[in-house]
């Protein structure tokens, strides 16, 4: 049993597997007798006091934002590795993510726009359906096995950092509250004494964890949504620098969380945030400006700016293909960028405070990802009949 639990969490598909369990589960619940619990669990009330100093949320806020700090420290450790030394370190490498992800987060968000410009309530929910959710899409491409090539996983997993990144920054810039100017400048300070480790080549993580609770708890007071503090104190982290034991303290610290990430942190923010109910739920409210915003900006407006953007440049020849790629491959790649799930439903946190819109964003969401994880599924196998076809006709 032991050895099939191992087996299990080794596997490439563990990840989207625990997400998918984590939402089930919290739609079971939101919708039998078990809700009264589901709402306990959410709602439990967290203390840490030290001091004056206190901060006293419901365990939902603490996963959303405490624990997805951590999931945004695992993000910019990776954007760091992989343009500096990764996927992303050569021009030639980075033209087609960075314009594939471009038009994934602007027509996506225009279509969102289209159905809700004429509501201030709701407009500001516009970057919801601009983020794709790398573990799912990830689960998705690693279901297909080798009916897929491998440069095409390499891909998605470089669309999905850039895509990262642009949401970190619409985060920051469109999403963050009243600022504290204090507060922010003692985050700063934090950071600063990080880059100050970093410049004397200190390797050990243990002072960078430190402060980093330090920059967490200060961004967290400013205003600023404290998740922003784990993506700068990752692109802090020495990556060509080597500990005692002769590794990179960026790698170490990525692979230490990367399993409580993607196995505990992931999960348990998509328990806390999917549960939708399905009382009154009707075709109407699927019409509703919020949720066909969200469906028709993932389902339609992803594959549309990834796969337009990236056709365009490549008859302008400022990219090409990935090896071994074919054009209905690619757009097979783009309607799985549609799957936002854990980044949309994040960004719909914080666009929205009111349970009928948080509700709208959940039923968008999940529908959209839904669909073009069926629908990207269908046309990767598509293409992969159709390149064996070829293959055989010659």
């Amino acid at each position: 049993m032991t050895h099939i639990i191992a087996k299990f969490f080794k596997s490439s598909l563990a990840a989207g597997i625990l997400l998918i369990v984590a939402t089930i589960l919290a739609l079971v619940m939101e919708n039998t007798s078990l809700y009264r619990i589901y709402d306990a669990i959410k709602d439990t009330p967290v203390l840490l006091q030290i001091g004056a100093f206190k901060i006293d949320k419901p365990l939902l806020l603490w996963i959303n934002d405490g624990l997805m700090a951590i999931f945004f420290l695992l993000v910019g450790l990776e954007i760091k590795r992989e343009v500096l030394k990764g996927h992303l370190s050569k021009r030639e490498q980075l033209s087609l993510p960075v314009i594939a992800a471009l038009g994934g987060v602007i027509v996506p968000s225009l279509i969102y726009f289209y159905f809700n410009y004429e509501s201030p309530e709701t407009v500001s929910g516009w970057a919801i359906p601009a983020a794709t959710d790398i573990a799912f899409a990830l689960g998705v491409l690693t279901l297909l096995g080798n009916r897929v090539p491998s440069t095409l996983k390499i891909c998605l997993v470089a669309i999905a950092i850039i895509d990262d990144l642009a949401a970190i920054m619409i985060i920051a810039i469109f999403y963050t509250a009243d600022t504290s100017l204090i507060s922010l400048g003692l985050a700063g300070l934090g950071l600063f004494a990080a880059f100050i480790l970093n410049k004397k080549g200190v390797t050990k993580l243990g002072p960078y964890a430190m402060l980093g609770f330090f920059i967490w708890a200060c961004v967290l007071k400013s205003g600023i949504h404290a998740t922003i503090a784990g993506v700068a104190l990752g692109l802090i982290i020495p990556l060509r620098l080597k500990n005692e034991n002769g590794k990179s303290p960026l790698k170490v610290m990525e692979h230490a969380l990367h399993p409580w990430v993607v196995f505990g942190v992931i999960p348990l923010f998509a328990f806390v945030n999917a549960g939708l109910s399905f009382k009154g739920l009707t075709l109407e409210t699927f019409a509703e400006p919020i949720t066909m915003g969200v469906i028709t900006g993932l389902f339609l407006g992803k594959p549309i700016g990834v796969f337009g953007f990236t056709y365009l440049a490549a008859t302008l020849k400022l990219c090409q293909l990935p090896r071994n790629v074919t054009w209905l491959q690619f757009f097979g790649l783009s309607l799985i960028t549609g799957i936002g799930f854990t980044m949309s439903l994040f960004i719909g946190t914080l666009a929205f405070e009111t349970i009928d819109n948080i509700s709208a964003v959940r039923l968008g969401v999940l529908t959209g990802s839904v669909l073009s994880a069926a629908f990207g599924i269908s046309v990767l196998l598509w293409a992969n009949q159709n390149k064996k076809k070829h293959i055989i006709e010659k």
